[in-house]
């Protein structure tokens, strides 16, 4: 299996975007990977994009960030309002978006939505990624949910059962707006992580998988 590395922490300073439809997507997707490249690799300035999080859900999606990146050498973090479960219907709005991200940062790794998720937010912000940032290395997460859709992940990122309990723990305490829906608990998240780890033999038993479509060595 060909192994991707990250600077080491005496390295120059790594740029990651992170793009989320909704408060909680990124933290499901990613959140894991990103607590370990803060942790264990260099420098890492980190801009965390929600586009459809307001009242409750975006306090919550603010809080969950700050805990997520208090580690980050650098952080913006940037709430949006876009109407939940409609982002097709205003998808010139959120492309002018994109388009004013990418004046303000030239990222070196971007986690976005899985392309063939079946949530039409999470499709369009993954379309919109590819189309903003043509040059860039970018790794589609998977969010779990009814549909089943979450597919076959050919990137993983092995992960400690410490990152793993981190993890978890802050998404539960954050997303209260959430404890009610009956896949939201800590043992749907543990086991997709369990699943990705036997799928990539990690020797810590636990991994997030992504979609790379595009990578040059």
């Amino acid at each position: 299996m060909i192994k991707l590395t990250f600077p080491r922490k005496d390295a120059t300073p790594a740029n990651v975007l992170c793009l989320g439809a909704h408060s909680d997507d990124i933290e499901i997707g990613c959140g894991g990977t990103i607590l370990r490249l803060l942790r264990d690799h260099a420098p890492v300035h980190v801009s965390w994009i929600v586009f459809g999080a307001d009242g409750e859900r975006a306090t919550e999606a603010r809080e969950s960030a700050d805990l997520f990146l208090r580690d980050a050498a650098e952080k913006r973090v940037h709430i949006e309002n876009f109407r939940d479960g409609f982002f097709p219907y205003v998808g010139g709005q959120v492309k002018d978006y994109f388009e004013s991200l990418k004046q303000a940062i030239s990222p070196d790794l971007i986690f976005t939505h899985y392309r063939h998720d079946l949530h039409q937010d999470h499709r369009l912000i993954s379309e919109l990624t590819w189309n903003t940032f043509r040059d860039h290395m970018i790794l589609e997460y998977e969010v779990i949910k009814y549909d089943g859709d979450v597919g076959n992940p050919n990137v993983y990122a092995h992960l400690d059962e410490q990152v793993c309990w981190r993890k978890i723990d802050y998404i539960c305490k954050c997303f209260r707006t959430q404890s009610k829906k009956n896949w939201f608990d800590r043992d749907t998240f543990l086991a997709v992580l369990r699943l990705r780890g036997v799928e990539s033999n990690s020797p810590w038993r636990y991994a997030e998988g992504f979609h790379g479509r595009k990578m040059v060595f």
